[in-house]
């Protein structure tokens, strides 16, 4: 290197000229013990002298060694020193860059204006800075495109080049773009003394305005505003221009096309050293789906809660129903000669207003009618199903009318009743005659009534007779019993003895056992009772007729 030759050095620092251009020179420079051109060590101290220059620079830049062709043209390009700081695409830094090839490295570059650039900088000596130049390479599978902006200049028979990543800056911008449409949110700048305002495109496009239409200014939203928000939102912006209090208020606009959007804008000013808001900045928000998300959710819950109220209603008039319609839920009663005992626990859980029903009384003749039955399903139709077989069968029986005849009419009712279709119910129905000591029942698909006698419990053969309901041709008929004194018979509905997942065998089993564990007792209904329902194994309700002669 001459004691007075011009290097040129490719920079990037970025501020201009005498020292900080991007490109300067450093004039009268020699490199203290560097041999004289001649010198059989000269090309190694020149490269050594370049990278001591590169050493002390910051940013990308490399000094590149033309590589020549059988033909005398240059064929490649050789890098031979690098800045510290010098990154490329790929992650190589500083001192790995040193020794590649720029085509065997960069390929793709070959051809382009970036290489032609090079040559033209080599032969001519004229600094060159081309538009910004794209370069893709692919790593572990996956295309990268990046973006250089690249400045060469002639040095030591070879290139200084330098460069700017400019994809960094623009990736950043393209996630922020990316995040204001996923946030539906654009950013707004207010400058309040030069009257100068700068929204995103987010912005246009929450208040459904073209970008070439000019920003509006805080006092002008009022145009798109619904008129009903606009006096609450001066406020907030006289408050935020005037006084400098940070806003965040929602309100309602109407878009050029008619529709009806919630815009929520936060927002913050700067002072100046009087304490007077001069820059407002912040962003613009489209609620508007968050909003119809609420108000969808208050209808479903408006919707719930009615429904809610319509089932409680309905609850609360099909118990008080059941109360006007049955008897005392416990009591005892003194019939024909017979004790009676009732006990009847409904559910009563939710609208589980079942259809468990009895009758207990004493007919004209002094004769009993005692009555057992279960309609099925829960609620209003359930407690309607169960007032219309109770009072018919009650006055049909009255007329003397034969038990399965009453049956059969009754099964008449449920198939062919109008109104409503009632469904199905089971039912046993018993005349007990004091003079001779007999009861004759019948029932249509209900459990078998329990007889303990002598301290034993059995269950009663079941005369024929399908459940109320199932058929237009149902068949019923009668059995009797002699009852004697110390006879004790139950009749029940499935709730006293069923459990889920359990075999009615079992069920009816158990209340063998504690029927006649309690056979001694005065209390029967009270023992069997004790022994068979337990708060959380219930189900269903529960109805039972005690009687004892």
């Amino acid at each position: 290197m001459k004691d007075h030759e011009e290097l040129v050095v490719a920079g990037t620092s970025g501020f201009g000229a005498a020292g900080n251009d991007p490109v300067f020179a450093l004039s009268r420079y020699a490199v203290p013990g560097a041999p004289a051109a001649g010198d059989d060590a000269a090309p190694a101290a020149r490269f050594s002298a370049v990278q001591q220059v590169l050493d002390g620079l910051s940013g990308s830049a490399i000094f590149l060694l033309p590589v020549y062709g059988d033909d005398g043209e240059v064929a490649d390009f050789r890098i031979m020193a690098a800045a510290p700081e010098s990154v490329d695409i790929g992650a190589r830094r500083g001192k790995e860059l040193v020794g590649l090839s720029i085509l065997e490295t960069y390929p793709s570059v070959a051809g382009t204006d970036l290489w032609l650039g090079y040559l033209q900088a080599l032969r001519s000596g004229v600094r060159y800075e081309g538009d910004p130049f794209e370069y893709e390479e692919v790593l572990a599978g996956i295309p990268r495109l990046s973006r250089f902006s690249v400045r060469a200049a002639a040095c030591q028979d070879g290139l200084i080049v330098s460069w700017v990543r400019l994809d960094s800056g623009e990736r950043e911008q393209r996630r922020l773009t990316v995040m204001q449409r996923l946030g539906r949110m654009g950013w707004a700048d207010w400058d309040l003394s030069q009257n100068v305002i700068t929204w995103s495109d987010e912005v246009y496009a929450v208040f459904g305005r073209d970008r070439p239409t000019e920003p509006m200014t805080l006092e002008d939203l009022a145009a798109q505003i619904v008129a009903e928000d606009r006096p609450a939102l001066a406020r907030t912006v006289r408050l935020l221009t005037r006084k400098g209090r940070p806003a965040d208020h929602t309100f309602r606009i109407t878009t050029p096309g008619g529709e009806t959007r919630h815009v929520r804008i936060v927002a913050e000013a700067e002072l100046d050293v009087e304490e007077n808001p001069v820059e407002v900045h912040g962003f613009f928000q489209d609620r508007t789906p968050e909003k119809r998300t609420q108000q969808q959710l208050l209808e479903h819950q408006q919707a719930a809660l009615a429904q809610q109220s319509l089932l409680t209603a309905e609850r609360d008039l099909a118990g008080r129903l059941q109360h006007a319609l049955l008897p005392l839920p416990q009591q005892s009663l003194r019939l024909a000669g017979l004790t009676v005992e009732v006990a009847y626990q409904p559910l009563q859980e939710g609208l589980n207003v079942g259809g468990d029903w009895y009758s207990a009384i004493e007919l004209p003749d002094g004769s009993a009618l005692l009555v057992i039955g279960d309609v099925a399903g829960h609620g209003l139709d359930a407690v309607a199903t169960m007032a219309q077989l109770r009072f018919t069968a009650k006055g049909m029986a009255i007329t003397g009318m034969p038990l399965a005849a009453i049956l059969t009419r009754l099964n008449t009712l449920l198939l062919h009743t109008s109104e409503r279709n009632f469904g199905t119910a089971t039912m046993i129905m018993a005349h007990f005659d004091p003079a001779l000591s007999q009861l004759t029942w019948v029932q249509a698909g209900h459990l078998p009534p329990l007889l303990l006698r002598e301290g034993r419990a059995s269950y009663l053969p079941a005369p024929h007779g399908i459940l109320l309901g199932a058929t237009a041709t149902p068949r019923y008929e009668a059995s009797t019993l002699r009852l004697f004194p110390g006879d004790h018979l139950l009749l029940y509905t499935d709730g006293l003895v069923e459990k889920p997942g359990e075999d009615l065998a079992e069920g009816l089993a158990r209340l063998v056992r504690a029927a006649a564990a309690g056979s001694g007792s005065p209390r029967v209904l009270d023992g069997i009772l004790d022994t068979l329902v337990t708060p959380e194994g219930r189900r269903d309700d529960i109805c039972a007729l005690h009687i004892a002669l």
